[in-house]
């Protein structure tokens, strides 16, 4: 036989050395035959860094400063951490014409959007062109994004009234509850901006694409039930976010029911819905949709403003104060009992802000060819949010509605965030009083018109095509949010998402392959009907890695499927099956329990004269074997490299020795 081909060969920095010999059975063609390589040797020291670095820093983000002057490195570590200091030189009178059109144009979303949400948020209207003022501005020096329209979004914000309101009454402890609502507004920029310094993002990837299909979709039904108080004119209704609740107080109060609200509602509510039917048939009419909310505004605020002596069951907005944001740094609440509420909205709604803007500007980045760090749009955001809980603004992110119109508008850079600042400062300055008709029924219909874009049936019937499980977390999140609470129908999302994780962890996939003929390719026998079984082999993969959470399982599966290949031998009375081959290509990790688990395997196979063989380790599964020193007890030829040459030196080793 020659060298035998799986001693271990100790990595040199040359490639590995080959065997000389070459083996060869009837069934197959003749096969060189490798050893087995180590990986290079590293200290644990070594070993920490790099797992750390993969962590934590898997985009290398210091490249950029390797081999360069101190000059260059601190322009570099400027346009870093201030993304201006990188496109501002480049600037131009023509990407300004184009900002400031998308500016303007958002700016006519965002208002009436502003006011809408604070309502939604139960926090006065005047807040939520607060929040539309100072955090854009902020975004605009840290922000890595061109497209993110920043300002008030309407899952933070119900999340945000739900969860304070269960505290602290709004009606009844007014100042308490805006204390509140800054203090949470900090905790999220605080969570945020540690976040992105510690580079900890992964965080939020917990809240998968199915368990947000189904959260916001049952928060926009939520939302859209909750704005039937302003559709209908009632003023008598619940404070609770389930669905049943909701709709009991609806009925419940028909006696509040004004017709003057409900036809003005439902009108304005069927132009809403009209105008956004035709930008998304048309994205080209993307204006349309944009103008709608502050058309409607302008009209139906004419109409009240004209009409009003025949128009008193009709609710207005009301006064509302003039002026720059005052400071509220003095009014964040950092002890007393209600202090544990805040820091828990505040993570609640960090992370739903978080996620919706990231997404928002990864999705517009790939659009346009550029990339967005994760990690620095956490620390803008953050300090946004910060700075925003100081200045009176609640928690803002970018919002997928305002963003989608900004992208469309032709935005060049975040100088449309400026632009739409800038609108807003000139209508706290100067527009104020415009507002005093405009009727509460308009600021619902606008919502209910923003948050249906949020149900997504397309999305769902796609996961229940593709993935019946995350189907399941669609269906608890959705139902979760209509018929127990916002805050718990999220946990329970993620409940769910982790409970798949769970099972895809402790319960891996393995398969039988089979030889594909011809070649030396092995392939799961369930998916290729053309692969063979080899005589007198069970090759086995497992699909995992194999450490403490499956090791127990894979054990038992292993034996199990080694008991089911002897039954169907003996059903078919085939050659008796002498050796079982582990296939860990796709085994990326084992631990100690991992290792006593082949161990293990080893010996009960041996007492039933069943050899087992390894094929393919990477890396550190291959090093973790040496060093633990099993490989010995697997003696000569219990590793190779792939499961072609396992089965042809097997085989000949058989065919030499009967």
């Amino acid at each position: 036989m020659g060298i035998n081909s799986n001693r271990v060969e100790h990595f040199s920095g040359h490639t590995c050395p080959e065997n000389i010999v070459t083996v060869s059975t009837e069934a197959m063609s003749p096969l060189e035959l490798h050893r087995v390589c180590l990986p290079p040797p590293q200290t644990t020291l070594q070993k920490l860094k790099h797992r750390l670095s993969e962590i934590f820093f898997p985009d290398d983000p210091l490249h950029r400063f390797k081999n360069q002057t101190c000059f260059r490195k601190l322009v570099l570590g400027l346009q870093f951490f201030f993304p201006i200091f990188q496109w501002g030189p480049n600037y131009s009178f023509k990407l300004l014409r184009s900002d400031i059109i998308a500016g303007l144009t958002i700016a006519s979303l965002a208002i009436p959007q502003g006011i809408s949400y604070a309502k939604l948020a139960n926090l006065p209207p005047i807040i939520g062109l607060y929040s539309s003022f100072v955090p854009p501005l902020i975004y605009s020096v840290l922000g890595s994004s061109r497209h993110l329209a920043v300002g008030p979004v309407s899952i933070a914000s119900l999340v945000m009234g739900t969860m304070i309101n269960e505290a602290v009454s709004y009606t009844e402890e007014p100042i308490l509850y805006l204390q509140m609502a800054f203090t949470a507004t900090f905790f999220a920029g605080l969570f945020h901006a540690s976040l992105g310094l510690l580079r900890l993002g992964f965080v939020i990837d917990f809240l998968s694409k199915a368990t947000l299909v189904g959260f916001m979709a049952g928060a926009a039904v939520i939302v859209s039930l909750q704005q039937l108080k302003g559709l209908l004119g009632i003023v008598h209704f619940t404070t609770k976010m389930q669905i049943v609740p909701v709709l009991a107080s609806v009925f419940s109060h028909k006696d509040e029911w004004s017709w003057k609200t409900i036809v003005m509602g439902l009108s304005f509510l069927v132009f809403l819905l009209t105008t956004r039917k035709i930008s998304m048939r048309n994205p080209k009419l993307f204006w349309v949709s944009a103008a709608a909310p502050l058309t409607s505004v302008i009209l139906s605020t004419l109409v009240v403003s004209l009409l009003r002596s025949k128009a008193h069951g009709i609710s207005i907005i009301g006064q509302l104060p003039k002026g720059l944001n005052p400071p509220s740094s003095n009014m964040l609440y950092f002890h007393g009992p209600y202090l544990a509420v805040a820091i828990k909205t505040g993570i609640v709604t960090g992370i739903l802000s978080l996620t919706e803007g990231i997404a928002v500007g990864r999705t517009f980045a790939s659009l346009k060819n550029y990339q967005v760090d994760g990690n620095k749009e956490m620390m803008a955001i953050g300090l946004m949010n910060m700075a925003g809980s100081c200045s009176s603004c609640y928690v803002t992110t970018g919002s997928f509605s305002r963003s989608a119109v900004n992208y469309n508008a032709g935005a060049q850079t975040v100088v449309s965030n400026v632009i739409l600042a800038s609108a807003v400062l000139v209508t706290l300055l100067f527009l104020m009083p415009l507002f005093y008709y405009t009727p509460n029924v308009i600021l619902a219909a606008i919502i209910i018109t923003a948050v249906i874009g949020l149900i997504d049936y397309q999305a769902a019937f796609q996961l229940w095509k593709v993935d019946k499980l995350d189907f399941l977390a669609c269906l608890c999140s959705f139902f979760g949010v209509l018929f127990i609470s916002v805050p718990l129908g999220l946990a329970i999302a993620v409940g769910v998402s982790v409970f798949k994780i769970l099972l895809h962890v402790t319960r891996p996939n393995t398969g039988v392959l089979g030889n594909i003929p011809g070649t030396q390719i092995y392939q799961n026998l369930n998916r290729y009907r053309e692969a063979l079984r080899i005589p007198k082999f069970l090759i086995l993969a497992v699909e995992s890695p194999i450490y403490f959470a499956n090791s127990t399982y894979l054990q038992e599966r292993i034996l199990r499927w080694v008991r089911e290949e002897e039954e169907r031998i003996a059903a078919n009375n085939e050659s008796t099956m002498k050796c079982i081959i582990l296939d860990m290509t796709a085994v990326t990790a084992i631990d100690t329990s991992g290792i006593d688990t082949i161990c293990e395997l080893r010996r009960i196979l041996e007492k039933r004269s069943l050899q087992l063989v390894l094929a393919n380790p990477v890396g550190n599964v291959m090093e973790k074997l040496h060093q633990s020193n099993i490989l010995e007890s697997f003696g000569l030829n219990g590793l190779y490299l792939t499961v072609g040459e396992a089965v042809a030196d097997i085989s000949s080793q058989w065919k030499a020795h009967p």
